[in-house]
């Protein structure tokens, strides 16, 4: 009888995963330790338990052949004779016996040269030809020796030991490897990222699809604006130190753009980053969810987080227990590595640009990232090896920064002057709707009037001038932005308590805009006096920020309107509107009638509400009907703290 041997249970693992597996180490181990043993014990109980050899009773014989694999071939020898019983045999104590046949066991002792190995057993019989000799149990071809096996030694348990050894000595080594391997390709990975050719970020910034328009679209919803890059029809000033920056060629500090949504910060990083192929550059955009920056900053980097290795046998905790912080830092750790050794091979640094840090949260976290990422770039912009490049929308950023910030260079990048705006959106109009031939009077009355709308801000010109109807559009956009506006801070007279806090906020947002209305009325009343055309340019109204808190009676205020991008701050601190929309809006509402009654009233109901949270009500108890309370104010207070002391009054 065979028995089959059972198949080994397959795992859906990588065959590198079951290699390195400590169970499968162990189980190896046991079964080389313990086999031999097995297969000694089972010998020994051959030679000394007669009920185990043949002759015993069939169930016990097929449960060994069984458990060692035996097969029975028919016996070669003739059966012996039994014997024959004439009645009941008395044991050694006078217990009666059932007849058995008598077992003989016989060896054959004739000189043989070599005999052959068996192991079988000849059931009818009772010959054992050979010693029972397990697999490895001694050389082949002597008795009692093995079947032919490899073996470092004689002795079953030292060849399981140094097996075991051998085979965890070489997971070791394995181990070591491909550590070795792993760490050297992840800094491949990130030097790779850097190289000339494909860069996420670009990648995405480029206009793979354009929807065309109709040239008859008489729609004034912006969706059906062909949009294009401004930069095909303008080049500002900025732009050739932003190109010095990606380039490379400002090594020793790291900068900060700064400057109103719109102006054209981003759309400039990535004109240079096409001009250099983006080689040497890598860029990701910020998110207020650090575990979403941590994957963002990984796909620029092209780093994994160690998330994509195969080590978990000798790692000692997960990666990603520290947080977001600690794998950034895991990934800062690394581009430092790669950087330092490129550097000298590329002759100037490499450049990391971290895209709208104002969308981190101004909080403890926040913060705390931003002076994370600054430490590394004051190093990096020391060392020569790496310039980091921030850009933001919102002012706050620069003010945490500005404490640390010895190598920090800061690039305000505003609105076109009236000059280059009306300039740009020219050139973007005869590009867009006339073919390149020279506009006619019209739509140049057209865009002059538009521009005076919108003011410089660069994603507005480019609505409006690709736009079938020009005034329209601009109307379009001024009407969205004052509605927007009054949804932000719209003011509600005779307000409930509710909404105290808020009505607060909207009349302190409004007394600066008025101020802003104001400056602008003295403004063009001084350009009527000077006698000059309504084409001269004026400057949005700024007011310094210290004054700024004054007139708002509030210092926190300011920093939610920068957020909101209805007025934008400076490195020199002064506060202007957002945006020439912002100020029109502003003054189309300051401009309707009862604006300063309803301003007044509101910012009166406030402070009667206030009142009323500080009054303090006072009850009487076990009054009647016609009894009276009476207060009164004793101005001698220090006489009578006197006599209670026990001192005389004088």
């Amino acid at each position: 009888m065979s028995v089959r041997t059972p198949r080994r249970t397959k795992h859906a693992v990588h065959p590198f995963h079951s290699f390195l597996s400590f169970s499968w180490l162990a189980r190896t181990a046991m079964v080389s330790i313990m086999s031999p043993l097995l297969h000694r014990s089972t010998l020994v109980s051959l030679r000394k338990c007669p009920s185990l050899l043949p002759g015993s009773p069939p169930r016990a014989t097929s449960l060994l052949l069984i458990a060692r694999h035996y097969t029975t071939p028919s016996s070669p020898h003739p059966p012996t004779t039994p014997h024959k019983s004439t009645g009941h045999d008395k044991g050694v104590h006078g217990r009666t016996q059932r007849p058995h046949r008598p077992v003989t066991l016989q060896a054959t002792h004739q000189t043989q040269p070599n005999p052959p190995t068996k192991h079988e057993v000849h059931e009818g019989t009772a010959i054992l030809n050979t010693a029972y000799n397990p697999p490895g149990g001694g050389p082949a071809g002597v008795p009692g020796g093995g079947g032919g096996g490899f073996t470092f030694t004689n002795s079953p348990v030292l060849d399981a030991i140094i097996t075991t050894a051998i085979g965890l000595g070489a997971v070791f080594v394995g181990g070591i490897i491909y550590v070795k391997w792993y760490k050297r390709n992840v800094l491949d990975k990130i030097e790779a990222a850097f190289a000339a050719g494909y860069d996420p970020a670009l990648e995405l910034a480029k206009a793979h699809t354009t929807k065309k328009s109709p040239i008859d679209d008489k729609s004034m919803d912006p969706l059906f604006v062909e949009d294009e890059p401004w930069t095909e029809n303008l080049r500002r000033n900025e732009q050739d130190i932003i190109d010095q920056i990606v380039h490379g060629e400002e090594a020793g500090h790291y900068f900060m753009l700064l400057g109103p949504k719109g102006s054209g910060k981003g759309t400039m990083i990535f004109d240079a980053m096409t001009a250099c192929n983006a080689e040497g550059v890598s860029m990701c955009d910020a998110h207020p969810d650090l575990e979403v920056f941590r994957l963002r900053l990984g796909k620029a980097l092209n780093f994994e987080f160690n998330e994509d290795t195969q080590t978990g046998l000798f790692q000692r905790r997960d990666p990603r227990e520290g947080g977001p912080a600690l794998d950034i830092e895991r990934a800062m750790n690394k581009l430092e590595k790669v950087a330092l050794r490129c550097a000298p091979k590329r002759g100037k640094p490499f450049v990391l640009i971290i895209n709208n840090v104002h969308f981190f949260q101004n909080d403890e976290e926040g913060r705390n990232m931003l002076l994370q990422l600054q430490q590394k770039a004051e190093a990096w912009a020391a060392s020569g090896i790496l310039t980091m490049v921030f850009s933001s929308d919102d002012f706050w950023p620069f003010h945490v920064m500005r404490r640390n910030g010895s190598r920090m260079h800061v690039l305000s990048v505003y609105d076109l002057s009236h000059k280059e705006a009306l300039h740009a959106a020219t050139r973007m109009r005869r590009s867009s709707r006339n073919g390149g031939r020279p506009l006619s009077d019209k739509d140049n009355e057209d865009l002059a009037e538009a521009v005076s709308l919108v003011g410089g801000r660069l994603s507005y010109l480019n609505k409006v001038s690709k736009h079938s109807d020009i005034i329209g559009m601009a109307k379009h956009l001024l009407e969205v932005e004052k509605q927007w506006l009054l949804s932000q801070i719209g003011l509600i007279p005779d307000c409930d308590d509710d909404v105290m806090d808020e009505q607060k906020w909207s009349s302190c947002s409004w007394l600066l805009l008025h101020e802003f209305v104001k400056q602008r009325e003295e403004q063009l009343a001084a350009r009527e006096a000077a006698g000059v055309g309504d084409d001269e340019e004026l400057p949005l109204p700024a007011i310094q920020f210290w004054k700024c808190r004054q007139i708002m009676t509030r210092a926190d205020f300011l920093e939610e309107l920068d957020r909101l991008n209805i007025i934008s701050i400076d490195i020199h601190h002064n506060v202007r509107p957002d945006s020439n929309l912002i100020l029109r809006a502003a003054q189309e509402v300051a401009a309707e009638e009862g604006f300063e009654e309803v301003l007044q009233n509101v910012r009166d109901r406030i402070d009667e509400i206030e009142s009323l949270h500080r009054t303090r009500e006072l009850t009487f108890k076990d009054l009647d009907k016609g009894d009276m309370v009476r207060l009164s104010v004793d101005k001698r207070g220090e006489e009578i703290s006197m006599t209670l002391d026990g001192k005389p009054i004088s």
